[in-house]
């Protein structure tokens, strides 16, 4: 039984991430690379959907004095990230909630990587709200999540182009004709146009394209 909402047990996760998702691994890069280009020192950081914990590893070797903040909408996710980060006094866990459940916090800065195209159009407006809400003035929310092109035809061959990366990378073609049946049925993505739009309506002063690859795109907002 699927233990998260991604296709692969949370124990498996790292190994088989980055044979699905293209460039997995720059999404951490260019979001720790956007904030050390900020004029900001974020004393507080909430990566929601953290999932095993991954990018908080990475952001804590960069951002020495920042304390994290990590949540996931599974328990067993968080178990992993939990394993992976327990010694760092820095860390605080919170119990499992969805972003749009969050409440009573400031911080400066919110990462949320491939976790919202998992929800509903109105459970994804309430996402960012919440987003938006927790951020202190200044600070920035960035966001990588899988993406819809903009017409079917784009659809159909990026498909295609997904499903050849993720050949060239081992999976087996089963295994990938059942993932990428998983778009528009398990997992909920809209067009970059509608990304900026939604993030500009919950009050974001600034909100730009980050970064645009294969159906995965970046954005983020400033408050």
């Amino acid at each position: 039984m699927q233990d998260n909402s991604t296709p692969h047990q949370s124990n498996l996760y790292d190994d088989n991430i980055t044979k699905t998702i293209p460039y997995y691994e720059s999404y951490h890069k260019e979001t720790i690379n956007l904030i050390k280009s900020m004029e900001i020192e974020p004393e507080i950081w909430l990566d929601t959907g953290c999932g095993t914990g991954t990018l908080v590893e990475k952001a804590m070797k960069e951002f020495k004095s920042t304390k994290f903040i990590l949540v996931d909408p599974s328990e067993n996710m968080l178990k992993q990230a939990e394993k992976k980060l327990f010694s760092v006094d820095r860390i605080k866990f919170l119990r499992p909630l969805p972003t749009q459940e969050l409440t009573e916090l400031e911080v400066d800065v919110i990462t949320a990587i491939q976790c919202h195209h998992y929800l509903s159009r109105e459970d994804r407006k309430k996402a960012i709200n919440a987003c938006y809400n927790l951020l202190n003035d200044g600070g920035v929310f960035v966001t990588f999540e899988n993406i819809r092109p903009f017409t079917e035809k784009g659809i159909e061959i990026g498909k295609k182009y997904w499903r050849n990366f993720q050949l060239s990378s081992g999976r087996d073609p089963e295994e990938i004709k059942e993932h990428l049946k998983r778009f528009n049925e398990e997992f909920f993505p809209i067009t970059v146009e509608e990304h900026l739009k939604l993030m500009r309506n919950e009050g974001f002063s600034f909100v730009e394209l980050l970064w645009y690859s294969y159906m995965q795109a970046g954005f983020y907002g400033i408050k």
